[in-house]
């Protein structure tokens, strides 16, 4: 109750600034649009657009918007096999809300679907797939069966695990599944409730300290969610990527080895390669760092802040998917996680900027080529590693 009254608040707020003449009980006149979604689905469908060609798993129904969906998937030439498709489900649909900064000011969402048809059986049907791919990204929408499954199959055969969030609220299902996580990717209210959920109470203080706070600078900012960081760290996550919106991400471990590292032991190039390597790596070479001191205990944290890129933000929302999804493409073309972040964010920025969760065309060379502030990213004087460990 209590979130569906601050929803209504801001919706009221939002109302009187749009249409301050309005009564509450009118209609406001503004734009609707009708674009594809879904946490994964983003992620997959930007992952294709970069020339990957990414087996992804879901439910759909018979309806219109469980049409649309497959038509597009089915127009990207990626395999359909992993989606269900029955007359019993009612496809997935949130409705946004935005305020004049692009910002979700509320949202109605319906997921029923996806918790009761995206099943652990339908999910382990695709074990040879799961077994086989060089990464497996999950999101907190799937029941919590579904996650054990996918977790399991995962690292039954070593393949690195990459958990998204989603929401501060779904994020907390990270609790029982992360000794299995490889990679997560919280904003820093996700980042907060994955730590209260693995330990309930310890950050309260700091939690709501941040949340008066949260505007400071990264230096001041990193040492604030350093202890949720630390937490996640120490329970087995051997990557945490923290979003922090226009300032860009901090790439955390407990050792600054594992960053320059190619993760992804079976990379599977999407055909560009030669081409992306060629672009990135004098940019971002990945012997910059390797002779940063490895940090042992778990009382230290390596943290390196990749700064976000300048933007003309039309809309936020898909943002943070088209990161993960240009980061996991770039991953599987055998790149670090550094470098592969580096792209994340320019896909991030080609996304605030679009009409669409994720642009109607982008692809690796092209983020590479189209963004001149992107050389300056890859340029390792930008890239700060802040002392979290003192």
């Amino acid at each position: 109750m209590a979130m569906e009254r601050r929803a209504q608040r801001r919706i009221q707020s939002l109302y009187r600034h749009l249409s301050p003449q309005a009564s509450d009980a009118s209609s406001l006149l503004h734009p609707v649009h009708y674009v594809l979604g879904g946490v994964a689905r983003n992620i997959a469908d930007c992952m294709s657009k970069l020339g990957g060609k990414p087996f992804f798993i879901s439910a759909v129904g018979h309806d219109m918007a469980g049409n649309r969906l497959l038509e597009h998937w089915r127009s990207t030439g990626c395999p359909i096999e992993g989606i269900l498709q029955t007359q019993d489900i009612t496809t997935a649909v949130v409705c946004c809300v935005l305020d004049p900064n692009g910002e979700v000011a509320a949202g109605v969402a319906s997921f029923e679907s996806i918790e009761k048809f995206l099943t652990a059986e339908w999910i382990q049907q695709f074990r040879y797939k799961i077994s086989s791919a060089p990464v497996v990204m999950v999101d907190a929408n799937l029941n919590d069966r579904a996650l054990e499954a996918s977790c399991r199959l995962a690292a039954g055969d070593n393949i690195p695990l990459w958990f998204e969030p989603v929401s501060v609220a779904k994020s907390k299902k990270i609790a029982p599944l992360v000794k299995y996580v490889t990679y997560v990717s919280p904003n820093e209210d996700e980042l907060f409730a994955m730590a209260d959920a693995l330990s309930p109470g310890k950050l309260y203080c700091l939690s709501k300290r941040y949340k008066s706070q949260k505007n400071c600078p990264p230096e001041s900012l990193i040492k604030m969610l350093k202890p949720a960081i630390i937490l996640l760290l120490e329970k087995g996550v051997k990557i945490v990527v923290v979003t922090i919106g226009a300032q860009g991400v901090f790439l955390c471990s407990k050792e600054g080895s594992i960053l320059t590292r190619t993760v992804v032991e079976k990379p599977q190039p999407l055909g560009v390669s030669s081409e992306l390597h060629r672009l990135i790596s004098p940019n971002c070479p990945s012997h910059k760092f390797h002779d940063v001191r490895q940090i042992e205990g778990t009382s230290h944290l390596f943290a390196l802040q990749l700064p976000g890129l300048p933007a003309s933000v039309k809309k936020l929302t898909g943002a943070g998917d088209c990161l993960v999804g240009a980061t996991l493409a770039s991953m599987c073309e055998g790149l670090n996680i550094i470098q592969a972040i580096s792209v994340g964010i320019a896909a991030a920025k080609a996304t605030v900027e679009a009409d669409s969760n994720v642009p109607l065309t982008f692809d690796l060379i092209g983020v590479a080529g189209r963004f001149t502030w992107l050389r300056r990213l890859f340029m390792m004087d930008q890239c700060e590693l802040l002392p979290a460990s003192r």
